[in-house]
């Protein structure tokens, strides 16, 4: 893939449309910026799958539980479920990753201030987190928003965030592939046939990237178990309830 042909995932957090700064990260990462394009943008009710499957590397670390209630936005809207959401938004062109994480700045907004005052994480914070004896556990970083780290993890968020007809078909940089039968999904188990309480993930006649059809298909050989299935579904089950 050539580098005018990157495409990043950028997720609004919770704590940024908290606070109102939605706008003011738009306008740093606007196309007059950044020379980059909306490739395609979502509002996201973030499923506890979902957010599993996106911080997967930090499953088993103390701030892992902290870390998945910031994401869902149960911390910052705890008495307003209704807001729980988050703004996904792939971006595409010219070096967009690279691009995209200049602007936004340090993982760390204590260290964004010091080193990049003015970039959008230089404006979160860091919060303490506790233990269920109330005691402090750690901090979590309140950043405002996720970047893509490199090309490779853009890739696999942006197919963990967005179906292929999310995307406009001149946009789509991944390959897809055309489904030929249905893919049922309940209780972390994959089946072909409808029964009550499956959630059809894929229909004959549906663009799929390849990738998700690969496991897809792996996982019925392996009896419609398998521990990448997350991956595949959660971003079915983005906007329903849980």
């Amino acid at each position: 893939m050539s580098s005018a042909n990157q495409q990043t995932l950028v997720l609004i957090k919770p704590d940024a449309l908290r606070n109102s700064l939605t706008g003011y990260v738009l306008s740093l990462l606007s196309e007059f910026h950044t020379g980059l394009r909306f490739a395609a943008t979502k509002i996201v009710r973030v499923h506890t799958l979902l957010a599993g499957q996106h911080y997967a590397e930090h499953q088993g670390k103390v701030f892992y539980a902290s870390l998945i209630d910031y994401i869902t936005g149960r911390i910052h809207y705890s008495h307003e479920p209704e807001k729980q959401r988050v703004i996904a938004i792939v971006y595409q062109g010219e070096n967009a990753v690279n691009t995209i994480r200049e602007i936004a700045g340090p993982t760390n907004p204590h260290q964004a201030r010091d080193e990049r005052p003015g970039c959008i994480r230089s404006l979160g914070t860091l919060v303490p987190f506790y233990d269920k004896n109330g005691s402090e556990a750690g901090t979590r970083m309140e950043n405002l928003i996720h970047a893509s780290a490199s090309v490779a993890e853009a890739e696999r968020e942006i197919k963990l965030w967005f179906r292929p007809n999310d995307i406009p078909p001149s946009m789509r940089i991944y390959p897809t592939v055309c489904s030929t039968e249905h893919f049922y999904f309940k209780d972390n188990r994959l089946g072909t046939t409808h029964e009550p309480g499956t959630v059809c993930l894929v229909a004959p006649g549906d663009s799929v990237w390849q990738s998700d059809y690969e496991i897809l298909e792996s996982t019925l050989q392996a009896d419609g178990v398998s521990d990448a299935i997350g991956l595949v579904a959660a971003k079915y089950l983005i906007n329903e309830a849980e």
